[in-house]
């Protein structure tokens, strides 16, 4: 038996990083996947990235990701983005490339959209929702839910599916097999605490054996979740108050 822990959506919010890492040591998984979007909509974007990158076995890109990769490619070559996208986002935008700088954002652009496991017999496929996919939700039906199960880059028939990209955890059976959702660690929405998903089962067998799941919630400061964009003068100011109502109350504002 082993342990596979699935997390996502830490988007700069180190607090609920160092929440995560007091139970990963409790729960010693032997890997941890990381199913995209470190970056994006809080405040310390670098230091968040740079967990992910030393701690996470595998990685793979988020729509925040993409979107942070893209459009500095789109600006460099441009000089500037016109349109009422690049007057909500860009402000946002423009701090978190300053953060990450080009290495981090060459590194993010490798990485890609989704992967699979084998575990306990079961093949699972991983991705994070947006942008190959669309944006599962705990309330999909039958019919929207299933589409998760069809890769874009393989042919297998899968048995379960993990997403992420809703920021709410979820476990549902639904015709074709589980889907599941990873919640969000940085930037939850509903119950504003730490998610993430905990398998433990045979890992890489192909025997049918049993395996749990868990969804893992985890208390963390909040309050300090809040008050860090006051940390960073360079922090988009119509962005401020977003970002400590969603981190305080779980209710989005933007």
């Amino acid at each position: 038996m082993g342990k596979a822990l699935f997390i996502s959506d830490i988007h700069g919010n180190m607090p609920a990083v160092r929440a995560l890492e007091k139970e990963i040591k409790k729960i010693s998984p032997d890997v941890i996947w990381f199913l995209g979007d470190a970056v994006g909509k809080g405040p310390e974007n670098d230091q968040t990235m740079d967990w992910v990158r030393a701690n996470c076995t595998h990685v793979i890109k988020g729509n925040w990701d993409d979107m942070a990769v893209e459009l500095y490619k789109e600006k460099k070559e441009k000089q500037t983005i016109d349109g009422e996208f690049w007057k909500v986002l860009g402000p946002m935008l423009t701090y978190m490339w300053d953060q990450l700088g080009e290495e981090r954002l060459n590194w993010l652009a490798e990485l890609p959209f989704e992967s699979e496991i084998l575990i306990s017999g079961m093949w699972f496929r991983l991705v994070h929702g947006r942008p190959t996919d669309r944006l599962y939700q705990a309330y999909d039906s039958w019919e929207e839910m299933a589409q998760g199960f069809n890769s874009k880059v393989s042919d297998r028939k899968f048995d379960a599916y993990i997403c992420a990209d809703s920021h709410m955890p979820y476990l549902r059976a639904c015709g074709q097999g589980y889907a599941i959702n990873t919640g969000s660690v940085g930037n939850s929405l509903g119950v504003p605490r730490v998610h993430g998903i905990l398998i433990e089962g045979d890992l890489g067998s192909s025997e049918k054996t049993p395996f749990r799941t868990e969804i893992l919630s985890i208390p963390y400061d909040n309050q300090a979740a809040a008050d860090a964009v006051d940390l960073y003068p360079d922090f988009p100011a119509k962005d401020k108050d977003s970002w400590k109502k969603e981190v305080l109350t779980g209710v989005y504002s933007r």
